[in-house]
């Protein structure tokens, strides 16, 4: 029997980057302007909304809960709030495709209701722990049944109650965080979550933008039921997961200069910009103001030579997402980085540490894989095949590291880049990226 190819990208060494850039809008804040707008009374206005799949996704389900949300162009959106216990039954599962993210969330979020919900996902989802944010949510009254070992999808029963709890999370988890908050904003009492490191708060910052009593520093937040979300316009920034590649790829590309613009940056956010530096990143920020309750910046970076560093424990939570452009800016870095801390990255969209890892082999660089990171001898990228195993950031990294190798780069399996960064081989090219489409095809 004849099987469809996967979409792929042949990558090539291009030209130094130059020029602006304007990446999609921030995944994170996209999601939540969605649930919040949603339950809020009155009508919010969300601009620079992220055209990606993950995050309309989100939406879809919300219009499945009974909201009516309007689209007048590309990038914004018009969400007439059904206030906090408007929501209405679907009859057809809530299908989060590939999105984590409004999984774990919607998992909290639903568990409030006063109907029953399911929540499933695509094939690479599916694979994903969802325990870590079920068992907590349990310890509330929550009800949710899951597939075994603890996988989508998530059966969550009508509500009897929600009871507020303090959590002592044992690994720090900005998904798991946002999840039993948005449990709070349905139970009785004070709900309080301590996390070992910090993470990034976006969930905090917008529950306070849409005027529900909340508060939060560095490792604690904590909210009490019963108030209400009142509606407010949600202006989105550029978002820094997005804007990495660019970052470690203008760094890498000799003679390269690049401005991002308006690139969000969270405090929560930006680890890998502390870790570029620290290994001898040039790159600066310009014109910085605020945008949607978040901090933005220009991010002006030029090319300039790394090495090798340990890096810091206290960066990893705040750079969780860029760990596979990380490990490409280490491969072309003189001397050894070694990560340690990481353990989360083996439950991404893919097992990111043994994905990345395996596909730099593959290019000739040795990487030494440890139960919560690696130890990578940067050397000299060769040409090859890798693999990506749906995962759109392994996918984008790859894109990256063929900037700097000797021969073309075969990257499998691209498809997925569009749940969160959507025209990004286009915005590659136009950069100076050498990168090639492999359209679908029967063998």
């Amino acid at each position: 029997m004849q099987q469809e190819r996967q979409q792929g990208w042949i990558a090539t060494r291009g030209r130094p980057l130059r020029g602006e850039l304007t990446v999609p809008g921030d995944k994170s804040v996209s999601h939540r302007a969605i649930m919040l707008a949603s339950l809020a009374d009155g009508v919010s206005r969300i601009d620079g909304f992220l055209e990606g799949e993950d995050a309309r996704a989100t939406e879809a389900i919300f219009r499945q809960l009974g909201v009516r949300i309007e689209t007048p162009e590309p990038g914004m959106r018009v969400v007439h709030g059904v206030g906090i216990d408007g929501l209405q039954p679907s009859p057809q599962p809530l299908d989060c495709g590939n999105a984590g993210t409004a999984m774990r969330l919607l998992a909290g979020l639903l568990a409030g209701q006063r109907f029953d919900s399911v929540l499933v996902g695509d094939a690479s989802l599916s694979r994903r722990p969802m325990r870590r944010v079920t068992e907590p949510l349990a310890q509330m009254g929550a009800r949710i049944e899951t597939a075994p070992d603890g996988r989508p999808p998530l059966r969550i029963h009508a509500s009897n109650g929600l009871q507020a709890t303090e959590f002592h999370l044992e690994i720090a988890s900005a998904q798991v965080k946002s999840a039993l908050l948005l449990a709070g904003l349905y139970a009785t009492g004070e709900t309080v979550v301590r996390e070992p490191q910090p993470t990034r708060d976006y969930s905090e910052r917008m529950l306070a933008a849409f005027g529900w009593p909340i508060a939060f520093s560095p490792g604690i937040a904590r909210l009490s039921g019963g108030h209400r979300l009142r509606a407010t316009d949600v202006s989105v920034p550029a978002d820094f997961s997005s804007a990495a590649f660019f970052l470690v790829a203008a760094t890498l590309v000799p003679e390269s200069e690049l401005c991002l613009r308006r690139v969000g940056m969270n405090p929560r956010r930006i680890g890998l910009l502390h870790v570029l530096r620290a290994m001898g990143a040039d790159i600066v920020e310009e014109n910085a103001g605020e945008q949607g309750g978040e901090p933005v910046a220009d991010l002006r970076v030029r090319s300039a030579p790394l090495r090798g560093i340990a890096v810091p424990r206290e960066y990893v939570a705040d750079m969780i997402d860029e760990f596979p452009a990380l490990f490409v800016a280490a491969a072309c870095a003189e001397g050894t980085t070694t990560v340690r801390g990481a353990a989360e990255l083996r439950v991404k969209e893919s097992d990111r540490i043994a994905t990345v890892a395996t596909g730099l082999r593959a290019l000739g660089i040795r990487v030494d894989e440890t139960p919560d990171g690696a130890t990578i001898q940067g050397g000299r990228l060769r040409g090859g095949a890798v693999g990506s195993h749906g995962d759109h950031r392994v996918a984008m990294a790859f894109a990256v590291a063929a900037q700097c190798a000797a021969d073309a780069v075969t990257i499998d399996d691209v498809a997925n880049v569009a749940t969160s960064f959507p025209g990004f081989d286009t915005l590659a090219r136009e950069a100076g990226f050498g990168l090639q489409e492999t359209s679908p095809s029967l063998p």
